[in-house]
């Protein structure tokens, strides 16, 4: 027997066009703060921070900040900082973005710069680089055979 129609709103495969443009108004709005914002936390007042992705959750109301400190170093420590101040960061947030919500802010280490890295130094391997190279075409005299 074939399942009943389904109601309401289709699942979804991604994130929506609002969720993408939230996200990105949110990444922007992060990225001038942290700029501008004198942090007491040692770990935060000298570090260089990349906000590579924010998503945000279907009802706009929690974000997942994507993170990387400058040449990876004491992301785990930077990390930890960022979520300390994340209520801080959120009452900054507000007034930038222009949202009936202020979303919540969770911060996470972004390792695809390690994942590009990897694959990167997996690709230079001789072994792999002779499995990927295309196979010579057979060399011809240059003359025509009747």
């Amino acid at each position: 027997m074939p399942a009943p129609p389904s109601r309401g709103r289709r699942p979804q495969a991604g994130p929506s066009q609002r969720q993408l443009r939230a996200g990105e108004l949110v990444r922007h709005a992060l990225v001038e703060i942290l700029r501008h914002e004198s942090f007491t936390d040692p770990a935060l007042s000298d570090a260089v921070i990349t906000i590579t992705e924010v998503r945000i959750s279907p009802d706009l109301k929690q974000a997942l900040c994507f993170v990387e400190p400058l040449g990876g170093k004491e992301a785990t420590t930077v990390i930890t900082a960022l979520n300390r101040a994340s209520r801080f960061l959120r009452l900054r947030l507000g007034p930038a973005i222009e949202m009936k919500y202020t979303p919540s802010l969770k911060f996470v280490h972004d390792d695809s710069f390690d994942t590009a890295e990897h694959i990167s130094r997996l690709l230079d391997d001789p072994r792999v680089r002779r499995d990927l190279a295309t196979p010579s075409e057979p060399e011809s005299d240059g003359g025509d055979h009747a």
